[in-house]
This record gives C-alpha cells, structure tokens and sequence, in this order.
C-alpha cells in the first residue's frame, strides 16, 4: 500500500538550528537523526497515570511535534485539507497560544492513512517554518507573525498525498518538495524565502506510484557538510551552499520506486530500504558522482517499512508496519540478528538515556534497550488513541500526537 524507501543513515550530523539546550526543534530531533541528550526521561505512563496534560486536535494527522522554549507547534488540517493550520500550545499548561490557518481552498488527493499537514515544522528557535504541500511554505516568527511565504512552488498531488518535513540549514530552509509532476529539492533564504537554488530529480512520475516523502539530513562525510535525502530510486548528496550533486547511489526496488524515511549514515555505510516490501541495500561511501559500484549487499524485497530506525554500534534497529515488527540488522552483512512482533509502527524511532522509543498505530509507545542479542523490553505504555507520529522529547517531558490529541508525559 504506502511507499518507501527507507533510507538508515548515522555520522556525525550538523545541527539544524540554533535551538536552547532541551528544545526538540525538528522532525526527529536537533539533529535529525532521533538522539536525545535528555535525562530523567518517562518510562512509565498511560491515558490517566504521568499526563502533565492532554488537548484536542481539530482533526486527524500524521505529523510529529516540536518544543521550542515554552511553545510546543504542530500541524494539522481541517475540511479535507482545504484549510491548513500550524498550532502554537502553551507548554505548561497546553492552551492553546494562537494558530495560523491557511485557506486553502481545494480539496485536493491524498490517501486515508496520510490526512493532510504531514509535514512536521522546524524551528530554529527564532523562526518556524511549516510546509503545507501545494499550498506553500511558511515562516512565522514564535509569535505567530508571518514573516514571509512561497505559495508559487507548485502542486504536488499524489494518492498517497505529501508528507516530507523543512529543515533549516544555518541561514536556509531546505525542503523536498515533492512528490508531484516535478519534483524538486530547494534551498529558501530563512530571512525573505528568496530562491537560493533548487535541484529537480529526473523521472519521477513514472506510471504515477512513485515518489518520495522522505526528509532531508545533514551529514558531515569527509569533513564536508552535505543535504542527504532519499528520492525515489536513489540516494542523494546535495552540497548545501548551491545544490550540485555530489554523489548518488541507486536503489533497485521491484515493487516500486517509494522513498519515505529519513537518512542514516554510519561507519562510512550507507544502508537503503525499499518501503512496501522493497528491496533493500547498503553501500560502502566514498568517490563522486555514481557510487551504485560501491554496493555491499542488496536483498530484494524486505518488511513495509515506513518510520526511520537508527543504528548503534553498527546495527540498525527499525520499525515495521508489517508484519508488525522491531528488527535489528548487522549494517555491514545485512543479517537481521532477531526480530519481535511488536506493533504495527508508522512511527520513527527516538533515542534517550540509551533506550528506544517508538509509537505504534494504536497509540502504544514501545521502550526497549538496543541490543544485538536479543529484545531487550523496557515497557510498553498504552494511551488508547490511533497514532503514526513520532515522539519528541525536551527537558524529561515527552510530547506524542495522537489522531485525537496532543500529550505531554511527565512522570511526577
């Protein structure tokens, strides 16, 4: 059904904003890549036990929080997408401190499991940059100024709708804006949202199935900061300062050409997974240009995989939305050590205090100990709600978006 390619990349990551120390300012972290410093983390709560605080959403969506300071932001959409809105709580209390909607207008495709505003927003503690698909990309001040907008950057409509997340990048935003009839990644002033280059992917309608949602990271390789995303049949490393390709690698994947997660590098390993049951493959980093040559392993179809794992110690720990699966995975050989039914995960998986944390669709997060060995559960905390969002965590308090509402954990 969905679509990924699931691409699993560690390295040393750039940070992406100028957050305070504790602020989650981004899709899977300050750093993108879903490690936390925090301590005194949750490991226990449920619909009435460690709740500092619950507030209704106006609808359902897929997109992740972000805290930044005593602000917590997310998006979501009403009357079928026509109107798209980036919400501002209150941390303390979670009041609602202002919104700003879109009037969008349309109704425009998607699919029944992506309701609009997947997107998460990205802050770099003074701005906050939402991407609202074909109705444009935006940046507010924390107050809920705009500061500017680019709603000239195209439709982008698909069956399975839209859902890659903005990234700042010292003094741009860089965004996937796809999938659609072109597609394209860009880099927008953070300042005016000027143009500052954009990079178009060839070939991707293709029978109109293929596409990429996936978010873009920084990654630092060879002592070169580089825009790493996953587009629909390969893997791409942009330079941030004018766009140019690097390098790229390609993905074979028989059931289609689908790119979901976020990147992942680690030890010089790059590691690629198909999304409905795609194939998935690693490749050893290094040279320019094609490094398709530069494959260790490739395995041709594999679990649908839709949240983005992480690896430690050279093994990948990822969640699976079938057959409702925790892998983990020898990065170097490509042998899964174990895997344990668990949950059906549309989630991502985040890290803190050395424990993994990751929610399922039935609002369960799962918190275990990565380790080769073995399934190392931690517990299992259940808040009743449908939910395909990934967790965030600042100061020893824990948001998750449900299709009902927005939590803040706090064990007392």
């Amino acid at each position: 059904m969905r679509r990924l390619l699931c691409l699993f990349v560690v390295v040393s990551v750039s940070v992406l904003s100028v957050a305070v120390c504790g602020d989650w300012p981004a899709f899977r972290g300050p750093q993108g890549n879903g490690w936390s410093d925090e301590k005194n983390v949750p490991t226990e709560w449920g619909r009435d036990k460690n709740v500092k605080w619950k507030v209704p959403l106006p609808d359902d969506g897929n997109s992740s929080p972000i805290v930044i300071g005593d602000r917590v932001f997310v998006t979501c959409a009403q009357e079928k997408g026509q109107k798209r809105g980036l919400y501002c709580f209150d941390r303390a209390t979670g009041s609602e401190r202002w919104s700003q909607i879109i009037d969008f207008g349309k109704v425009l495709s998607t699919h029944g499991t992506n309701p609009y505003c997947s997107p998460t927003p990205v802050s770099d503690g003074k701005h906050v940059v939402v991407w609202h698909g074909s109705a444009g990309l935006f940046c507010y001040d924390l107050d809920g100024k705009e500061l500017w907008k680019r709603d000239d950057l195209g439709e982008f409509i698909h069956v399975w709708g839209y859902a890659a997340s903005p990234i700042i990048y010292q003094d741009r935003v860089i965004q996937n804006c796809a999938p659609g009839k072109k597609a394209f990644i860009a880099a927008f002033d953070l300042k005016t949202g000027r143009d500052l280059w954009r990079t178009d992917e060839p070939d991707t309608k293709n029978g109109g199935t293929r596409g990429t949602w996936s978010t873009p990271i920084v990654v630092k390789l060879d002592g070169q900061e580089q825009i790493v995303n996953f587009q629909p049949s390969r893997v791409v490393s942009y330079r941030p300062d004018n766009g140019e390709i690097n390098w790229f690698c390609h993905v074979e994947n028989k059931k289609g050409d689908l790119a979901y997660s976020s990147a992942i590098i680690s030890d010089g390993i790059l590691m690629a997974q198909g999304g409905y049951l795609g194939g998935g493959a690693a490749f050893k980093l290094g040279g320019t240009g094609d490094i398709s040559k530069n494959q260790l392993w490739h395995k041709p179809m594999n679990p649908q995989s839709i949240g983005t794992g992480v690896i430690i110690y050279g093994y990948l720990y990822i969640p699976d939305t079938q057959p409702n699966t925790i892998r983990c995975i020898e990065m170097a050989t490509g042998e899964v050590k174990w895997q344990e039914r668990a949950g059906s995960y549309w989630g991502s998986i985040v890290m803190a205090e050395g424990r993994a944390y990751v929610t399922d669709q039935d609002g369960s997060t799962l918190i275990f100990k990565p380790n080769p060995e073995k399934f190392d559960l931690v517990a299992k905390n259940d808040l009743g709600e449908h939910s395909n969002s990934t967790p965030a965590i600042s100061n020893g308090q824990i948001f998750i978006r449900t299709y009902k509402h927005l939590w803040c954990i706090e064990a007392k």
